[in-house]
């Protein structure tokens, strides 16, 4: 339940040759910045080189007061508004939105993600329609600065990284002011409760409740 092919439809993002290579998404992270540096020379005329490095469609929009910092790609249609900041090492895909003083750092975005309204994202791969309600973050690294383990209902995963965030599958709910501690993984079409404090692995189909219960979604 916590592999690329488990949480992710690579087919939207313009890093699926890449994430194809590895088996679990954290094994990714490492590698982030060569991988958009390498992707951004291969990009057609659609793409404008704004700064070195820094590649943005024409067709999306940044604000003026935004800042794109160096490797980063900015893919078709996306909104990167007011006082954003992308610190570098980020891959942004169609149709997202990157909003009002939002921090992003490490990271694969693919199609119509959504971090509209305070957030910060790092070292974490956001899935295709994912979406983090305002004032939700990923929190990348432990307090007592050891290596990240991946928590899954008493199985303990060694991730051999020092900074991860948060796996969201695709379409993905986080409410707002939620907290997703290093290591969370969370599968595709689930939800969080607002204000929770995410750990460990939600399955697929989830409601996480902010007290840590979770229960399976029902369709009705």
């Amino acid at each position: 339940m916590y592999t690329i092919k488990d949480l992710y439809d690579l087919d939207h993002t313009l890093a699926k040759d890449y994430l194809s290579q590895f088996t679990y998404p954290w094994e990714a992270l490492k590698g982030i910045k060569d991988m958009i540096i390498a992707l951004g020379e291969t990009l057609g005329d659609d793409y404008e080189e704004r700064a070195p490095q820094v590649w943005v469609h024409k067709t999306a929009k940044v604000f003026d007061s935004a800042y794109l910092g160096a490797p980063c790609i900015i893919g078709p249609n996306t909104e990167v508004r007011h006082c954003a900041f992308i610190r570098g090492s980020a891959l942004v895909g169609a149709n997202c939105v990157v909003g009002n003083s939002v921090e992003l750092k490490n990271v694969i975005l693919f199609d119509h993600v959504q971090t509209p309204h305070y957030n910060y994202v790092g070292d974490s791969i956001l899935g295709y329609y994912s979406h983090m309600g305002a004032g939700s973050i990923t929190s990348n690294v432990k307090s007592d600065k050891k290596l990240v383990v991946v928590h899954n209902h008493g199985e303990n995963i060694e991730t051999g990284v020092k900074k991860f965030g948060a796996m969201l599958g695709d379409y993905v709910e986080v409410g707002c002011n939620a907290v997703c501690n290093p290591g969370t993984v969370i599968g595709r079409h689930s939800n969080v409760y607002p204000t929770s404090c995410v750990r460990g692995v939600v399955p697929a189909n989830s409601i996480y409740r902010d007290n840590g219960e979770i229960r399976e979604k029902r369709a009705d």
